[in-house]
């Protein structure tokens, strides 16, 4: 029998509770979206277009509604070191949704997500960082999961958008593409500083099953979207000799993170044989997934970006497989998504005929 708490009622239980970094959806589908478009693609690519037409919309609202009526929850969530990386989810999703219709010619629509995407990376990032300075009281790197390199994801994103952008910018363009050059440094020093203590933390003290999140598949993800920057950098004329003069240090970079991302895929998959083979922890559906997805996705899609940069066209095999790879766990990842979704709705001791 109901409970007497109607669909409404557990709904708003959920937004109540909302994962900060549920918005990790509207970054796979789209990246994957993006890869199927760059690799061939179109009709996928279109349809996941047209998931983030409803997602990203329905997200926002959740969290806009979320920030009015739970403020105290949302606060909780900012001021605590496991859960503020995964605000950067917002500026990743809103950059990748903005290249889903950049590719289709959506330019102002792009412009307005690159701008909203900017403003907030810009307060997540320092808040997230003084969240770190004076609330971070646990010990040292032991905190530190793979979580936290969302933030570089968002950095990231923002020069895969910024340079599809910046040549629409007219006499800004200059400031524009000083201002992505900039932020892919920024984004590979964080990677730098993070990535040490992810490693540290991850090789020198112990590891319990519960450890092993899906969260740790960012550590990939973040030096894919650094190696999909680079080389969408490298394709892209700045028309400026200083920003030129930079190509060798740009070269060099990206092809050691894309060596490193693709390192870190065989690690990955041990992880998650040891935890639910080995120790036999059962898969069970949480939004952190989509932060698995993702990576995957992104991974499709540097590789198939290095490719055009290096002009490599044989390396061009490895995203024409993994793209099926990722949308695979795409569609897993959905099935539990709507399944979690379905139980929220369905009545309390409701059963299936």
């Amino acid at each position: 029998m109901d409970s007497g708490e109607g669909a409404l009622g557990r709904i708003n239980r959920q937004i109540r509770g909302l994962y900060p970094g549920y918005f990790a959806l509207v970054m796979a589908t789209g990246i994957i979206s993006n890869a199927a478009w760059h690799i061939g693609h179109r009709g996928a690519s279109d349809f996941l277009l047209g998931v983030n037409l409803v997602a990203f919309p329905l997200l926002l609202l959740a969290l806009a509604v979320r920030m009015t009526r739970f403020r105290g929850e949302v606060f909780a969530d900012l001021v605590n070191p496991r859960l503020v990386f995964s605000f950067f989810t917002i500026v990743a999703a809103a950059d990748v949704f903005g290249l889903q219709l950049a590719l289709r010619g959506q330019t102002e629509s792009a412009v307005f997500l690159w701008l909203f995407a900017l403003a907030v990376w810009t307060l997540l990032g320092y808040a997230s960082f003084s969240v770190l300075t004076f609330i971070n009281t646990e010990s040292g790197a032991d905190l530190v999961h793979g979580g936290w390199l969302i933030a570089i994801v968002g950095t990231e994103s923002l020069v895969l958008l910024g340079a599809q952008l910046a040549p629409h910018f007219g006499a800004a363009a200059p400031l524009a593409f000083v201002s992505i050059y900039a932020l892919w440094g920024i984004g590979v020093v964080f990677y730098g500083i993070f990535i040490t203590l992810f490693s540290y933390r991850l090789f020198f003290l112990r590891v319990e099953p519960a450890d092993v999140t899906p969260l740790f598949w960012v550590v990939m993800g973040a030096a894919a979207i650094a190696t999909n920057a680079g080389s969408t950098l490298i394709l892209t004329d700045p028309g400026m000799p200083f920003l030129l003069a930079l190509r060798p240090f740009l070269d060099g970079t990206t092809l050691i993170l894309w060596a490193w991302a693709t390192w870190w895929i065989p690690l990955l998959l041990i992880f998650g044989v040891w935890k639910h083979l080995v120790r036999k922890e059962p898969v069970t559906y949480h939004p952190m997934y989509w932060s698995l997805v993702f990576p995957l996705g992104m991974y499709t899609l540097a590789t198939w970006r290095l490719s055009l940069a290096a002009d490599f066209p044989l390396l061009q095999l490895v995203p024409r497989i993994m793209i099926w790879v990722a949308l695979g766990a795409w569609a897993l990842t959905l099935a539990g998504a709507l399944a979690a979704f379905w139980r929220v709705l369905r009545p309390p001791g409701a059963t299936a005929d």
